[in-house]
């Protein structure tokens, strides 16, 4: 009998999908600690801020450094954020094995990112939000299957 459950991020056996999980992502030329610390640092075009983010000891902190700089946030960034995330999430997937592993044995159960705060990457306090950052992960994932 197929299983239909949905993966959750957030569930210990796939919270490797999680940006704040400890696999470090080279992209665009740098080495960042966590996919978080990359997309975090891509509002950003002042390399001070940047650096900031690159250097900050955890995911968490990552993104608290990226809020105290609402405006210095790029003004196109509405508009660039899909398109970056699913760049550093390709690149993380590429570089390990292991996730590629893990994607694929979701095989085709939706994927979701099940924070209760944000309804716009995950599915929110009402479990109807966005949930783009599982809908990336399960792109890749057909592409991957292709």
């Amino acid at each position: 009998m197929e299983n239909k459950e949905p993966i959750l991020f957030y569930e210990k056996k796939f919270y490797c999908f999680s940006n704040f999980s400890s696999f470090a992502v080279e992209w665009k030329g740098s080495l960042w600690m966590t996919l978080e610390h990359a997309y975090q640092s891509a509002k950003f075009t002042d390399e001070n801020i940047i650096n900031e983010i690159k250097n900050a000891r955890s995911s968490y902190d990552s993104k608290k450094i990226a809020q105290k700089y609402p405006d210095k946030v790029k003004n196109d960034w509405e508009d660039l954020k899909l398109s970056i995330m699913e760049e550093i999430i390709r690149a993380k997937l590429e570089q390990h094995p292991y996730i590629q592993e893990k994607l694929l044995q979701t095989e085709e159960r939706e994927i979701i990112e099940d924070s209760h705060k944000d309804a716009f990457w995950g599915w929110g306090p009402n479990k109807d939000g966005e949930n783009h950052l599982g809908k990336l992960w399960m792109k890749l994932r057909s592409e991957i299957n292709k």
